[in-house]
């Protein structure tokens, strides 16, 4: 079955879960560079992902733009090529996305990345995973619209494939709000004006529960595909670490309420691991 023709159908479409905890559980770094680095565990992590039953698969390139990853060590076009042929390996008939996330700095007049800059970053990694064979894109993990529309615009300028578009929300008060102020109904308006395949949400500092609010709020103004794609509940630190932990039966019972909103596309993102996929699938 092709990209579209899945985002399209009648069924809901099952992502898979977060990947860079997966890789640091292996001793292999968090990030693309892992494709270069320890192949084997990027392999792995997807082919449990794969097991659980999922519909595609994602490359492990979210952080894998020139602007964010400034190493000169880390040759990115290989990092891409590299996390596309081992998705592709992994996810066999299934499709592939391209992961394209933020460049990690914002833009001007709030911070130092001109719009210029941003999409020539987002072009060069969107025309190598075109080149590496992807069935599409996804830009996740956004918390400016305008950044968001300037890699939607690169990749369709990379080849025309479709792309699916997820913000990141800060708060899910009056329907939901990103970090730069930008509200869910009126994103996905301009996401879907601008040529946006599908929409909605990942990671974030809301929980799954209050992510089904969003995504009500974004179904009210399209009929594009809707993906929910929460972390395991809302991060806390604990000894300097990051820590996700939202039991997988509250996970599930939140996902439930965001498909009852609207979304046709369910998986999960920081802290969730095979097993919250597998409880999905059940």
């Amino acid at each position: 079955m092709g990209l579209q023709e899945l985002l399209n159908g009648p069924g809901l479409v099952l992502f898979e879960g977060a990947m860079g905890t997966q890789l640091e559980r292996r001793g292999a770094p968090m990030g693309g560079v892992a494709n270069l680095s320890h192949p084997e565990a990027v392999a792995a992590v997807h082919a449990d992902y794969r097991n659980c039953g999922v519909d595609l698969l994602m490359t492990n390139t979210l952080t894998g733009n020139r602007i964010f990853t400034r190493d000169p060590d880390v040759d990115l076009h290989a990092l891409n090529l590299a996390g596309v042929a081992l998705a592709r390996a992994a996810a066999g008939p299934l499709p592939v996305l391209g992961d394209i996330g933020s460049c990690g700095k914002l833009l001007k007049p709030f911070g130092p990345v001109t719009e210029e800059e941003a999409h020539g970053a987002f072009l060069e990694q969107a025309r190598t995973l075109h080149e590496g064979g992807v069935d599409g894109f996804i830009v996740e993990t956004m918390m400016d619209l305008r950044e968001a529309l300037v890699a939607l615009r690169a990749c369709r300028e990379a080849g025309g494939l479709p792309v699916i578009v997820t913000l990141t929300f800060k708060t899910a008060r009056n329907g939901g709000r990103t970090m730069m102020g930008n509200a869910a109904a009126d994103s996905v308006r301009q996401l879907e004006g601008a040529g946006a395949a599908a929409v909605g949400a990942n990671c974030g500092e809301i929980t799954p529960h209050e992510l089904a609010g969003v995504i009500g709020a974004m179904r009210a103004v399209t009929s594009l595909p809707i993906l929910a794609k929460p972390n395991a509940g809302k991060p806390r630190v604990d000894q300097g670490r990051v820590i996700y932990d939202l039991p997988i039966t509250d996970f599930v019972a939140g996902l439930q309420e965001c498909v009852a909103a609207g979304a046709t596309m369910i998986g999960g993102c920081c802290g969730t691991s095979p097993a919250y996929i597998a409880a999905l699938k059940r």
